[in-house]
């Protein structure tokens, strides 16, 4: 569902009867003939359709983690906030950039537009900007030849659908400027090379049991989840152009299941 695209239809639809019955229909009422219902609903809707796409357009849009590739920054179930300007003003609906205000940065966590399926909204972490080379090898990721600090923090276990209990090792990892916590799963391979597909700029990257690395080509970045062997990732379907950025996420405003969560950053 195109929401965004909901939202502008519905406000243009409610406008356009507001505006029709200022100049056309209300001139030829009865002074004391009551407002037609659809009238009515359009005036009291317009309003706050208005605030709530100029809101979720430019300024913070509301997402729910539907799934735990982002473990343990960020769990099934949490609200996130996202600002929608940190990386730029786009146009609605079009995701258009038209003020440049900033770029991505090696660490950010980010929601963009799957590049399978640009109706889908993923979040994952940047671990590439354009120019980066990126690789990822006996579970160690290193940016432009440099790989990066790891400090191991013990054990850390969850459950996943199906009622699977998983046993998984805590690191806390340097990126940037963000240092955070990820996890890794020591019987699972670094990739699954069947599931690597063929995508744009394929080229750039080279794939073997020990890893991959990958060129990130200009106008894209390569993201990964913090839940490093159980997401699904640029690992397997490249690169995010720019144009499919929605912005940076920096705070869980709600957790039904846990709301000492209420409040925190997203680092």
């Amino acid at each position: 569902m195109n929401f965004p695209l909901i939202m502008l239809v519905a406000l243009i639809v409610t406008g356009a009867i507001w505006l029709l019955d200022i100049y056309a229909l209300k001139p030829k009422r009865v002074a004391t003939a009551k407002e037609p219902l659809l009238v009515e609903y359009a005036k009291s809707f317009f309003p706050v359709i208005l605030v709530v796409f100029a809101l979720r357009s430019f300024l913070v849009e509301p997402f729910k983690i539907p799934s735990g590739s982002m473990m343990p920054t960020l769990l099934v179930g949490d609200f996130i906030l996202v600002n929608k300007y940190a990386y730029g003003i786009r146009l609605p609906v079009a995701n258009k950039k038209i003020i440049e205000i900033g770029q991505p940065r090696n660490g950010d966590v980010m929601v963009f537009r799957y590049p399978d399926d640009p109706s889908l909204d993923y979040i994952k972490r940047v671990v590439g900007v354009p120019g980066d080379k990126v690789s990822y090898r006996n579970k160690r990721l290193t940016i432009n030849g440099k790989p990066l600090k790891m400090e191991g923090k013990g054990g850390y276990s969850y459950v996943k659908s199906g009622l699977n209990f998983v046993n998984a090792a805590l690191y806390r990892e340097q990126l940037g400027e963000h240092s955070h916590l990820t996890l890794q799963q020591p019987e699972a391979p670094v990739v699954r090379l069947g599931d690597v597909r063929q995508f744009s700029n394929r080229e750039d990257c080279v794939y073997n049991e020990d890893g991959f690395t990958c060129t990130v080509p200009q106008g894209h970045y390569f993201m990964m989840g913090d839940n490093r062997d159980d997401s699904n990732d640029g690992r397997y379907w490249g690169f995010v152009p720019d144009r499919n950025i929605v912005g940076k996420a920096f705070m869980i405003w709600w957790n039904f299941d846990d709301l000492k969560r209420i409040g925190k950053s997203i680092d």
